[in-house]
């Protein structure tokens, strides 16, 4: 499960390259990875897997390209009024959905871009090129995004196809610590408030039937 949706500190997955430190950034430069050696070969063989390796990632490309569109207009979406609920969470639907709720306790699968306060994105399921699958309700993600999908006080649940933008306050994110720590690189600061852009995609297809 991605960084930013984790209710824990400890996270399988971190996806930027810089991490957040007390003093500033750190980066590090990507690794630089030998060129393979060619060998002579006949240059008709090689022609002819070129031009299927050339299809191949062409369909590749278009999926992918599809997908970085998407996820730019997601952080570009137009702005909206929050409405603020007792718990501090604040909300506001770009499309309400015309499927079933969010089941509480059910996988469902979303896409999702997080940022911080000051906008920068820290984390996307659009950037990994696939929706992630999250179980909702049971304290398995943030209780800002537990609420902000299930719904409950003041909050209305969301539906699949509704997207919707968070502004989860610390209490309801990671609260006073860091988050998302790996040898003193930290991916979310204390007391960090977070905004999302939540898509409910669908629900997950494993899921048991009741």
């Amino acid at each position: 499960m991605a960084l930013s949706l984790c209710s824990g500190v400890r996270v399988p997955y971190c996806s930027p390259s810089c991490f957040w430190k007390p003093n500033g950034k750190n980066c590090e430069a990507p690794t630089k990875l030998p060129c393979a050696v060619h060998s002579k070969k006949n240059p008709l063989v090689g022609m002819g897997i070129g031009l299927v390796t050339a299809w191949v990632m062409g369909l590749t490309a278009l999926d992918a390209d599809a997908t970085r569109i998407e996820y730019y207009a997601t952080v570009g979406e137009p702005l909206c009024e929050y409405k603020y609920v007792k718990s501090g969470l604040g909300y506001c639907d770009i499309v309400e959905g015309f499927g079933v709720e969010a089941p509480l306790g059910e996988l469902i699968n979303v896409h999702y871009t997080a940022r911080f306060a000051d906008g920068i994105v820290f984390d996307s399921s659009y950037k990994r090129g696939r929706s992630l699958t999250m179980r909702i309700g049971v304290g398995k993600v943030i209780k800002g995004l537990d609420q902000g999908i299930l719904g409950g006080e003041g909050v209305p649940p969301m539906r699949i196809g509704g997207k919707r933008k968070l502004q989860i306050p610390p209490q309801l994110a990671y609260g006073p610590e860091p988050a998302g720590c790996f040898s003193g690189d930290c991916n979310i600061p204390a007391n960090a408030t977070l905004l999302y852009d939540v898509n409910f995609v669908e629900l997950y297809s494993g899921n048991r039937s009741k």
